[in-house]
């Protein structure tokens, strides 16, 4: 069986922020330890532990969120099915009420709740009630590989910068690689959710400077 479209884009979803939070996690570590030493074996060591720890952690997350909400939405689907076969006017009118609620006028309401609850009256109700399809599940093994490949893979950028650009600018280099790199993902993520664009990268990158400056603060203190 083919996923379904909402299928690739939970797991995209994984992938975008599973990326986001290698670039941001990593960034903070080194430049936190940047700021303590300039020596970069000792950079190089804390971004590869917290690439390695973040990678785990990242997998290991998104498994046991997927898997939670896959059990909450098999539940509500033996609740549903339940709740047909004790009153099944109830949950016709229920669906048809959501259509008049949205302006749809009373008529083709009916008719269109008639359609719906003679072909497929499981679907629509969950559809309607809960707002996700029965037919299909993202899968938990799906996401936690996403997120495993893509943490390390943003993980890189930062590392990488910290470490070949020259001492005397490579936390404004890493810095701004980050910045851009968080506004991609800000942008991705936003895109996937559906939501404000504009929003989305501002808060993406602001958590990303916050980040970095705290971590670097921390580091020049630790390293005096």
């Amino acid at each position: 069986m083919k996923d379904t479209l909402a299928q690739k884009i939970n797991v995209m979803r994984a992938a975008v922020m599973g990326a986001n939070d290698g670039i941001l996690s990593v960034a903070g570590i080194v430049i936190g330890v940047a700021g303590a030493t300039t020596n970069n074996y000792a950079v190089f060591l804390s971004g590869i532990s917290g690439m390695l720890a973040g990678t785990v952690s990242m997998a290991m997350g998104e498994y046991v969120s997927v898997n939670t909400q896959k059990d909450s939405q098999k539940k509500a689907i033996i609740e549903q099915k339940l709740a047909l076969e004790n009153d099944f006017q109830r949950e016709f009118q229920l669906v048809e009420n959501k259509f008049l609620k949205q302006g749809i006028k009373k008529e083709l309401a009916q008719k269109a709740t008639q359609e719906m609850m003679t072909n497929a009256p499981l679907v629509t109700t969950i559809r309607e009630k809960y707002g996700f399809d029965p037919r299909s599940f993202t899968s938990p093994y799906a996401a936690a590989l996403a997120s495993m490949i893509s943490f390390p893979t943003g993980s890189i950028l930062p590392l990488v910068a910290i470490l070949f650009f020259p001492v005397k600018i490579r936390i404004f280099a890493t810095f701004l690689a980050v910045i851009i790199a968080l506004a991609i993902t800000g942008l991705a993520a936003a895109i996937l959710g559906h939501a404000n664009w504009k929003h989305g990268i501002v808060r993406n990158v602001v958590s990303g400077m916050l980040t970095m400056m705290v971590t670097y603060v921390i580091g020049v203190l630790i390293g005096r």
